[in-house]
Formats: C-alpha cells, sequence, structure tokens
C-alpha cells in the first residue's frame, strides 16, 4: 500500500461525487491506520506472529468451549487488557467491531428471551410474552461470545501485519493456495481502491455543477465497468509476472520468524492454561 498522508473528509454537503470520494479516503485512512498499529510497539506486537495467532486460536476455542458466562466476560476483559497493552484504541474495536456484532447477535438472540422455557422474570404488557430467566441468560452468552470472539480475531489483525499473518497460517497448516487467494486479494483490494479513487477524482475535477439522480447511477455504472477490466488486465499482467520471477504456488516474504525466550515462555503459559482448563471443565 503506498504511503499517503489520508485526510477522510466525512461530510457529503458537496454532492454524490464528493461523498464517494470521502468515503474511498475513510477506507483507506483506516488501512493506514491498522498497518501503523501493526508496527507500533506494545505487547502483541512484542510476540513471534507464530506465538499471536496460536494464542488469539486458543482465546477462541476457550470461549466457544465455555458454558459459563462468568468466564466468557473473563477473556472478554482479558482481551480488553491485551487491547490497551498493545496500544490498540478501545474506540476503533467499539466503532469497527462491538457495534456491528452487538446489532446482527442482538437480533439473533431476541427470540430466544421469549422461547427459552423457564423462570418468568418479565412480561411485555401488550404482547403478553414471558421473558425467561433461561432465555436471558442464552442471549447474554451468545451475545458475550461473538463480541470476545470477533475482538480476539480484530486484535490479532490489527497487531499483526497481513504478510506475518498468512505466513504464520501457512506454517500452522494452512493450504497454500488459500494463503496465495488471501494475499492476492488483500492487495488488489487496494490497487482497486486506489484506482477508483482516482478514477472519480479526475470525474470531480471536470464536473461543472452537481449530478442528479440519474447521472449519478450512470457514473457509478460505468466506474464500475472501467474498474472491472482493469482489474482483469491488472490481474493477467501481475501473474505473467510473478510467473516470470519464479512464483510456483508458494507465498514467500523476506521476514524470518525466530523463537526467542519470551515467546517460548508465552507458548508454555498458554499451553499450561489450556490444560488447567480443560482439567477444571471451565
Amino acid at each position: 500500500m503506498p504511503e499517503h498522508s489520508f485526510v477522510a473528509h466525512r461530510h457529503r454537503q458537496g454532492g454524490f461525487l464528493e461523498g464517494l470520494i470521502a468515503d474511498l479516503l475513510a477506507l483507506l485512512e483506516h488501512a493506514h491506520r491498522a498497518e501503523r498499529l501493526a508496527g507500533s510497539p506494545g505487547l502483541m506486537q512484542a510476540f513471534d506472529p507464530r506465538v499471536r495467532l496460536f494464542g488469539v486460536l486458543v482465546l477462541i476455542g476457550l470461549t466457544v468451549q465455555t458454558h459459563h458466562l462468568s468466564t466468557v466476560l473473563g477473556l472478554f476483559t482479558l482481551m480488553l487488557a491485551m487491547a490497551m497493552l498493545s496500544r490498540i484504541p478501545l474506540g476503533l474495536l467499539a466503532r469497527g467491531i462491538w457495534i456491528s456484532v452487538l446489532f446482527f447477535t442482538g437480533l439473533l438472540a431476541l427470540p430466544a428471551l421469549f422461547l427459552v422455557p423457564g423462570e418468568t422474570i418479565a412480561r411485555l404488557p401488550l404482547l403478553g410474552w414471558t421473558l425467561s430467566a433461561p432465555g436471558l441468560a442464552s442471549a447474554a452468552m451468545l451475545i458475550a461470545r461473538a463480541l470476545t470472539t470477533s475482538s480476539l480475531a480484530a486484535l490479532l489483525i490489527l497487531t499483526t501485519p497481513w504478510p506475518h499473518l498468512l505466513k504464520a497460517l501457512r506454517i500452522l497448516g494452512m493450504p497454500a493456495v488459500a494463503i496465495v487467494i488471501l494475499g492476492m486479494t488483500y492487495r488488489y483490494l487496494f490497487l482497486l481502491l486506489n484506482s477508483a479513487l482516482d478514477l472519480f477524482t479526475a470525474r470531480r475535477s471536470r464536473q461543472v455543477g452537481r449530478l442528479d439522480a440519474d447521472q449519478s447511477r450512470r457514473l457509478l455504472v460505468a466506474g464500475g465497468g472501467v474498474l472491472l477490466g482493469k482489474s482483469l488486465q491488472l490481474a493477467n499482467d501481475v501473474y505473467l509476472a510473478m510467473l516470470s520471477r519464479g512464483y510456483r504456488g508458494e507465498h514467500q516474504t523476506l521476514d524470518d520468524f525466530a523463537m526467542r525466550h519470551r515467546d517460548r515462555a508465552a507458548l508454555l503459559g498458554m499451553l499450561v492454561a489450556v490444560a488447567i482448563a480443560l482439567a477444571i471443565r471451565i
């Protein structure tokens, strides 16, 4: 991703093109900020990417396996502490993860409040539906699990550069074709975003007056067609360039991972924690 100084203009008073350009700038600014966070000093960033990946997978597994809400809340609290020690702004997690998870998971959990039988703790005055204690506990568990697992995954992504994460996934056994698809998709997204930004910025610089709704739709469709053609041509050129440079289906990075004493200590601590959790059946 090129080094730009992105300034996202989030207002839409200027019209359709101004709003579209502002949205593209906001996406690029968000990705650029994530790259800076991954390279900044912090707790998670100090460990080997393989240890980070394994640790997050362990915590996600414990969150999914436990049947106690207090344990899930404890893991969520641990995630918050890890985020703060890794210098990840909690507001970034709230805007990017928590609001969406609360909304969609809340919709899924809502029927459980009234359909799960058990002790009645409240009754809706107009509909007569009964709110049960087991239903409330089930909904709370579902929402807490979704929040914790999604936050842990986001924390891993925000503290690990994308090439390092892909290499760690490959070392842990993910197929090479999946690694290549993920890596190329990530890079193509930024290329397409930059192409779209250049396209619509050039169109805006030649525009006199505002576009009506029909013109905006035609512009958006035409821009999508141009981007599709450019992406197909770019994909073919990049693949030929990769073959000419010796690509044979395996994802390679310039960085070599090296386990240090703190990485081994953290790995041992996680294994002991898993053993204890399995023994006491949290």
